[in-house]
């Protein structure tokens, strides 16, 4: 006899109850983690003048990050050419940061334009940075559409965080 386990993750109502059945949302998530003004519950880990760095809150592989323009705009050719400059020295930074503190065995990089391409977020362009490690896909999401991740996203900032303070100590002594 088969048993059917239940994971609960209860923090993707969020996600799900404020997209609309036109696919639209009531607010752009990635301009609220911009101007939030507590970086943690934001889970806003970096920021540049053009550019920040948040973990998504709905991740395909622990670490998963979103590279975000500051500015709210949806085409690689709405950016400005320091801008797109911000944008790329950031994932370069964050990629390095998340490989020193997770050590992955590689990463994906990718951006999704419109909604047929994967965009759950059209209008406001992002760089996701997704750490991969040897043999990370398993049955769930082949067997039950469920990828499991192990660590929360509070405790991932926290050594993420860590992990820069102790970056800047090192350059400073």
């Amino acid at each position: 006899m088969f048993i059917m386990e239940r994971l609960w993750a209860p923090w993707r109502m969020a996600y799900i109850d404020g997209i609309h059945d036109d696919g639209t949302q009531d607010k752009c998530f990635l301009c609220a983690a911009r101007d939030a003004g507590d970086d943690r519950r934001a889970a806003v880990f970096m920021r540049r003048p053009h550019a920040f760095a948040l973990l998504n809150r709905f991740p395909y592989n622990n670490g998963h990050t979103l590279i975000v323009p500051a500015a709210h705009k949806g085409d690689l050719g709405d950016l400005a050419d320091d801008e797109m400059l911000a944008l790329m020295a950031l994932a370069r930074d964050a990629m390095a940061l998340l490989g020193r503190a997770l050590r992955p065995d590689g990463f994906n990089l990718g951006f999704n334009f419109g909604r047929t391409a994967g965009a759950g977020l059209p209008d406001h362009l992002h760089l996701h940075i997704v750490p991969r490690w040897s043999g990370d896909t398993n049955f769930m999401p082949v067997l039950a559409d469920t990828k499991v991740v192990p660590q929360s996203i509070e405790a991932l900032y926290d050594l993420l965080r860590a992990a820069i303070e102790s970056d800047r100590k090192k350059t400073e002594g």
